[in-house]
């Protein structure tokens, strides 16, 4: 047996104690993995090490795990808990084999007696230090052999000990698999090799690939095929030398490429952590098991986050690299490529894209090739589909750039199986949402630099939770095996051309990677409290009040709820409210009557921002409540329509996705009624009493709509009094009505200066039947403009519809 090993390992216990600091997968593996504390528990492992025991004993310790050096009795034979796959390597000796055959084909057997037994069998993965490794190193000087000499290992240790990671894996029960194979040596192979690939899919998607040197990188992009092409084309459009047209290829490589450091990664990790103890009270994960089942898959993933702030780039990266998995490489701004930040974030694996690729051919196809590189290696990629951070808190209109070079890159072959990961990103405090505000009011984006990063550190400070919720997946095999049965006949390692399906695929899988971002919603302190404040004239709300909306909105999202994925608080309203306050983003007064909890105009302002995030959770039933205040009485049927009438523009603002909007809506009206919020009669609902706690709280929840409401009646006014006009026109009288209603009520919403939201406006209208171009490509309403014009006005308030109608015909030529 390997009593050796273990007399090294408890020898080693002290003299690695300062030696190894470690990472475990999961936190908490015995609740994560659902392991049972009253089976049989044994352990699987890479290499007979007596480092590698001394280091999973401790770990198993620390853990409440079994310890791995005991023996485990099974029908009163004892059998040793751990097996080792392999021996290590030697300095002079050939090596020679592990017992794991042996043990593994006594233990199916003892299930195979008893099959009452059912012992857990936990494969362990133990990782000194994340490098990847180069191609072409000297192995065994370096560490990177598989199961290194006791030499090299004393090296691993002395340098990556302190960056080590261990991985727990889900249980594999011995009892079904001595029940399906049997106890025969075969199965014993088969368990041991299953095994071995097992592991090796781990340490591949912990570490990533190996790295190429950049020199060669360059020198194979620039021999491709594809790229050589682009090269002569480049020589003959300009009239210049062939080598000159390959040097600006070059030079372009040069400006996009990251240069992956793991030592970056290793300073970085520390850094980012002392980071986020300084900003954050916590960061809020969930979902993170899915993306370790695709990396243990064999899976390509590509990361799809919304783009809330800078802090993105850095929390993403740092949130996948603490689950076990290798960062990704990030396609950032080019604006982001100062000193010092670019070359930190490039060593990172930051690659840097322009903002625009019209009229560069040449750049377009090196960018082309570099990306396609990326994904031929292996590498995870990070892209934000929404080209830029948003400024009012909802997601924006996606641009589709990267997501077709994305199935550009499967149609030269790619083997394996590429998935987009859509991830929300939510913070209770987003550090640049004071600049948002002065850039939608059209003061100019401030341009990023040295000094901005400086004047960012000094203003450090707690900024509660951050959020980081993984959506459900898109396995882009299976997608375009579904939309495009015969996409692999484009399958071309030249890319030749252009496929007709591309273009119309993209966009509709680009709405669909957006509606899954939303669906992985985060609700947290700084939204649900913004989403009551805001909806009173005061922006205050006693401390009851307060307490009561929240509950209601919390109740709402968990016997109706939006989309499974979506995540709640954990804590109460009431420790909710006190967090919030700690924070300062509310203020609380005390005066004879009780507490009041309230906004500062500035902080209404800002608080707007975090509404938006979740503003797409809770529209549809504002719009119900809408309804019910707006009309005396309203069947079930009448709700309905109305909401099927407002949905095309809602579905494309706010990228709404719900499998049943009836079955949703109905659900949400039931619950309106056991809340008290709503009175039923028999098939008919109406509000109840003005002077009620129910009316009260009906009123707050309808003022969610209430914005985006206003909006469409402006755009719709315009549209059929005003008669034909040019869109640009038409964006322009919009944006001119906003702000005169903004002035003239008091109106707190960045969104009423985003023109951007105007013009996605004018599409869904166009989109969605209500108005069409005519022979001079005017925008002309359609015959069922009007309905949608009378629907919209009736869910609004009278003093707004007023200020509304008398505008529109005197302001505007």
């Amino acid at each position: 047996m390997f009593r050796p090993v273990k007399l090294f390992a408890a020898l080693l216990k002290w003299p690695m104690w300062p030696l190894l600091k470690y990472k475990t997968v999961p936190e908490q593996p015995i609740t994560e993995l659902a392991l049972s504390t009253s089976r049989p528990l044994f352990y699987v492992c890479t290499t007979e090490s007596a480092a590698d025991l001394a280091a999973i004993r401790r770990i198993c310790h620390k853990l409440d795990l079994p310890d791995p050096t005991d023996d485990v009795s099974l029908n009163g034979t004892s059998h040793p808990r751990i097996l080792f796959l392999e021996k290590p390597h030697t300095l002079v000796f050939k090596r020679g084999k592990t017992t794991a055959l042996a043990q593994g084909q006594a233990l199916l057997q003892a299930h195979l007696d008893d099959p009452d037994l059912n012992a857990q069998l936990v494969p362990v993965s133990l990782l000194w230090g994340r490098a990847p490794g180069k191609e072409n190193s000297i192995k065994w000087l370096l560490g990177e052999a598989h199961a290194p000499n006791w030499l090299a290992k004393l090296l691993i240790v002395l340098i990556s000990g302190r960056h080590s990671l261990v991985r727990f894996s889900r249980a594999v029960s011995l009892q079904q698999m001595a029940a399906q194979y049997g106890a025969a040596e075969q199965t014993a192979h088969k368990l041991l090799r299953m095994s071995r690939f097992h592991f090796y899919r781990q340490r591949l998607a912990a570490t990533g690939p190996k790295m190429v040197n950049r020199a060669q990188l360059f020198n194979a992009l620039l021999a491709a095929p594809a790229l050589k092409k682009a090269v002569e084309d480049e020589a003959k459009a300009k009239r210049i030398p062939r080598s000159a047209a390959r040097q600006q290829a070059r030079k372009l490589l040069l400006e996009i490429a990251a240069d992956y450091r793991a030592s970056t990664l290793r300073v970085g990790d520390r850094v980012l952590r002392w980071l986020w103890n300084k900003l954050y009270t916590g960061i809020k994960i969930n979902n993170a098991d899915m993306l370790r089942d695709l990396a243990q898959k064999g899976h390509e993933i590509v990361y799809v986050p919304c783009h809330r702030s800078h802090m993105d780039y850095l929390l993403l990266s740092y949130v996948i690299y603490q689950q076990g998995l290798a960062p990704p490489h990030i396609a950032a701004g080019i604006n982001l490529n100062f000193w010092p930040a670019g070359p930190i974030f490039r060593r990172g694996g930051a690659f840097f894209i322009r903002r625009s690729f019209s009229g560069n051919k040449l750049y377009s196809a090196v960018f082309r090739e570099y990306l396609c590189q990326l994904f031929s290696k292996g590498h995870s990629i990070k892209y934000y589909t929404e080209g830029g951070r948003s400024r009012t808190g909802r997601l924006l209109q996606p641009k589709t750039g990267m997501l077709a070079m994305t199935l550009q890159s499967m149609l030269r072959g790619i083997e394996r199986p590429v998935t987009l990961v859509p991830v929300y990103l939510g913070y209770e405090h987003v550090m640049e949402v004071n600049t948002y505000l002065r850039e939608l009011k059209g003061s100019g984006k401030q341009k990023e630099s040295v000094w901005g990063v400086v004047k960012a550190i000094r203003n450090l400070r707690d900024y509660g939770y951050g959020y980081v919720n993984f959506g459900e997946p898109i396995t882009l095999n299976s997608y375009l095996a579904q939309h495009v049965p015969h996409w692999k006949q484009d399958v071309h390692p030249l890319e030749v051309q252009k496929p007709q399906w591309l273009n119309p695929t993209v966009a509709i899988l680009a709405e669909s990677l957006m509606q899954r971002i939303n669906q992985a919603a985060a609700l947290n302190s700084i939204n649900l409290i913004a989403l009551c404040l805001l909806a009173t004239e005061k922006h205050t709300l006693t401390r009851a009040e307060l307490t009561q909306q929240i509950k209601y909105y919390l109740s709402l999202q968990r016997e109706a709820p939006y989309h499974q994925q979506m995540t709640l608080p954990e804590e109460s309203a009431e420790q909710l409210i006190d967090h919030a306050i700690s924070l300062d983003k509310v203020q609380q007064h005390n005066d004879s009557f009780g507490q009041l909890i309230s906004l500062t105009d500035d902080n209404a302002i800002l608080m707007s921002y975090y509404r938006n995030n979740v503003l797409h959770l809770f529209i549809l039933p504002a719009i119900i409540a809408s309804a019910v205040l707006h009309r005396r009485e309203i069947n079930q049927q009448q709700l309905l329509s109305i909401v099927q009438q407002l949905l095309p523009l809602l579905q494309q603002e706010l990228f709404l996705s719900l499998a049943d909007v009836d079955t949703y809506c109905s659900a949400v009206l039931q619950h309106l009624v056991e809340a008290n919020l709503v009175e039923q009669h028999a098939e008919s609902y109406r509000a109840p009493t003005q002077h009620s706690n129910g009316y009260f709280m009906l009123s707050m929840l309808a003022h969610n709509a209430e914005h985006t409401l206003q909006r469409y009646a402006m755009v719709l006014q315009l549209i059929e009094s005003q008669g034909a006009q040019s869109r640009t026109v038409l964006e322009k009288h919009c944006h001119e009505l906003a702000q005169r209603l903004l002035n003239l009520h008091g109106i707190t919403a960045p969104e009423y200066y985003d023109k951007q939201l105007f013009a996605t406006l004018v599409n869904a209208l166009k989109d969605g039947g209500f108005t069409r171009n005519d022979e001079q490509n005017r925008v002309v309403a359609t015959a069922q403009l009007p309905a949608l014009n009378t629907t919209v006005s009736m869910l609004l308030r009278n003093d707004v519809l007023q200020s509304i109608h008398s505008i529109v015909p005197t302001s505007v030529s």
